[in-house]
């Protein structure tokens, strides 16, 4: 396949880095079934239909409801917005380990603001009512019940006024609930009794600037001891019992398995990899992978899976092992990228910005000088280089086949470097990740002559997107054009959880807010600036960007608007995820001419 091949190609098998459609299954009576999940028993499937908790036999005989939705704002055994969006919570319900019951979590968003996302292109159809808790407004109501299979039902009793957020559940020896403030300054990490729903305290964490649950916690070993993430020593360290037993340095990415009494877990020393580890008592810590790649895994009867991906091949290397010996192997069938990165990786100036730059294939270094494309994601909760051959480094190889020398730079609040690193953009989420990008644009001009400093654009999706549109509006003196994409340009307009953790509440922290607003900055942009949107995006809603163009039209600022019918904020279509590659170039082409 060549580079011309490649956006349909991606558009086809790489467009699941843009999300995918939702897929259901289907009840024999046509109702859409949700989350089925398996009993540990073996015997039973649970799943949520039309809000409703239900169980059935693995025969399909004796389906059952065991919690009904009281009303229209409520369902019984989903995640509300902010969990599945900012937390990584997606369940809504959880089987005992004995099979016998569930717990189910409650949601009633009849406090949460309105807003209505209307289909400009259909106009005969009605706008679309979502539920959405925009910073500063009311989260949804999240309680937690126990259901038994007779469909008897306990609450669950903590101070949800004090801890209004559920982040995650563990059922195991122990049934363990993590809840965090509004805030999100204290989490409390709570045992439930099965029997009465009563809860007591196991485990409290403060921080002044907020505590980041970990991925997998909390979790629990055959023997009860409570594994947790903590940070200390600007590290985020994996605690057993109440004890750390990963030093300093380490930084836990996430707990994967529980098996026994060993934890598997997943930590990195550099950034741009990450590495398998397991700990018990016993052995103690045991690093389980070497290799300079991204790895993850799951582990079971003492035997694990150990999955790899790296810039040397293609797709996902699996392998089998017990005991530290590899014993089988797992085929791959991933779509390949089809175009050979370029590419290499560097820390970047003072600040050692994980840095990665993608060179034309055919380019030879002193036979001319490149225009330059940033392409950053450059905020908190994602990163975008790694020492893995993924779908965003396709698309960043292929502008790069295009003519452009692509940088690609992870600055301060993404993830991989310690609490530390992440408390820097509170307050400021903006100014310091464009900072970041300059000063990666300007250590990759030194290791690479050949970039033209003259000729700078910058693309970006949803917070790269945000980025690459303060980047023309403040620092035009840096970069040339910018393509941004589902971009937030009023900090306001996104939900809660997130917003609330790095700028603070809109009511007690307004400035925080007004210093990260694209639209008081209209005015001052003098470089050519496409915006993307889908006009049926839920998430970063469609009124960013229009709202931003209004702006720039009433400051009689020249731009390009480029509306995406029926596409959330994920491009799911295509023919849309391909095409939108070539209109952005043709746009970049033209606007560093």
């Amino acid at each position: 396949m060549g580079a011309d091949d490649f956006p349909r190609r991606f558009a086809r098998t790489g467009w699941f880095m843009y999300g995918r459609p939702d897929e259901f299954t289907v009840s024999p009576d046509g109702s859409r079934v949700i989350d089925p999940r398996i009993d540990p028993a073996g015997q039973r499937i649970g799943y949520v239909s039309e809000g409703a908790l239900r169980v059935v036999g693995f025969d399909g005989s004796a389906d059952a409801e065991l919690a009904a939705p009281e009303g229209p704002d409520i369902s019984y055994g989903l995640a509300e917005h902010v969990a599945a969006e900012e937390m990584g919570r997606s369940r809504g319900f959880w089987w005992s380990p004995d099979s016998d019951r569930l717990l189910v979590a409650r949601v009633d968003v009849a406090a949460v603001q309105r807003w209505y996302i209307s289909d400009p292109a259909n106009p005969q159809n009605a706008p679309r009512q979502v539920a959405y808790p925009a910073a500063g407004t009311a989260n949804a109501d999240v309680s937690l019940w126990l259901a038994g299979l007779d469909g008897e039902r306990t609450g669950v009793r903590w101070d949800r006024a004090a801890f209004e957020y559920l982040v995650d559940v563990c059922w195991g020896p122990r049934l363990l609930i993590a809840v965090q403030s509004r805030d999100q300054r204290v989490v409390q990490v709570l045992e439930v009794e099965p029997a009465s729903g009563r809860t007591g305290l196991v485990h409290s964490e403060r921080d002044a600037a907020w505590v980041a649950v970990g991925s997998g916690v909390p979790a629990v070993t055959a023997s009860g001891a409570l594994v947790w993430i903590t940070a200390a020593d600007d590290s985020y360290r994996l605690v057993v019992d109440g004890r750390p037993v990963t030093p300093p340095g380490l930084q836990v990415r996430e707990v994967l398995d529980v098996d026994g009494d060993a934890v598997l877990f997943s930590a990195s020393t550099e950034p741009a990899e990450i590495q398998l580890w397991a700990y018990d008592q016993g052995a103690g810590l045991v690093q389980l992978t070497q290799a300079p790649a991204v790895h993850s895994g799951t582990r079971a009867g003492g035997v694990t899976v150990v999955t790899q991906r790296s810039l040397d091949h293609d797709g996902t290397l699996v392998h089998v092992e017990r005991d530290g010996l590899k014993i089988a192997e797992i085929a791959g069938r991933a779509a390949p990228l089809g175009l050979d990165l370029r590419i290499e990786l560097f820390r970047a100036g003072q600040r050692e910005l994980v840095t990665a730059v993608l060179l034309p294939s055919w380019h030879q270094p002193g036979a001319g000088r490149l225009p330059v494309l940033m392409d950053p994601y450059g905020g908190p909760a994602l990163q975008r280089v790694m020492r893995a051959r993924t779908w965003w480094f396709g698309v960043a190889q292929w502008f790069a086949e295009q003519g452009f020398a692509v940088v690609v730079a992870d600055g301060r609040g993404t993830p991989g470097r310690g609490p530390g690193w992440d408390r820097t953009v509170r307050g400021d989420i903006g100014g310091r990740a464009l900072d970041d990008q300059v000063e990666a644009l300007h250590a990759a001009a030194d290791r690479y002559p050949d970039l033209d400093l003259g000729r700078v654009g910058i693309r970006g999706w949803s917070f790269g997107g945000f980025l690459a549109a303060l980047a023309v509006l403040r620092r035009p003196d840096v970069f040339h054009a910018a393509v941004a994409g589902a971009a937030i340009s009023d900090q306001r307009l996104y939900d809660t959880y997130y917003k609330e953790r790095f700028l603070g509440h809109p009511a007690t922290e307004p400035e925080n807010y007004e210093r990260c607003s694209l639209l008081p900055e209209a005015a001052r942009l003098e470089r050519p600036l496409m915006l993307i949107h889908g006009l049926a995006d839920d998430n970063v809603i469609a009124a960013n960007t229009l709202r931003l163009s209004a702006a720039l039209l009433a400051a009689g600022r020249p731009h390009t608007v480029l509306p995406l019918s029926g596409t959330t904020h994920m491009t799911a279509q295509p023919e849309v995820a391909e095409n939108m590659l070539r209109l952005e170039l043709d746009f970049l082409r033209r606007a560093l001419a």
